[in-house]
């Protein structure tokens, strides 16, 4: 059987939204997806024709940071 839940990563442990419907002491396989796509992930879906290092180096250079102006 497999649940899906939410959860928050915390000073090394994962912080569930929910309880899960699970006995005491039983065990499971936990596999862990990030929510937020990184910048690799994304760039495929902005419709960039360049490599991923490129948009990295512009992506985080603070010339083009809107937090900076």
């Amino acid at each position: 059987m497999t649940h899906t839940v939410d959860a928050t990563y915390e000073n090394g442990t994962l912080k569930l939204a929910h309880p899960l419907p699970l006995k005491p002491h039983e065990p499971v396989r936990v596999t862990v997806e990030a929510r937020t796509p990184s910048l690799v992930e994304a760039y495929g879906i902005m419709g960039w024709t360049g490599d991923h290092e490129s948009l990295r180096r512009i992506a985080e250079d603070p010339e083009f940071d809107p937090l900076e102006r």
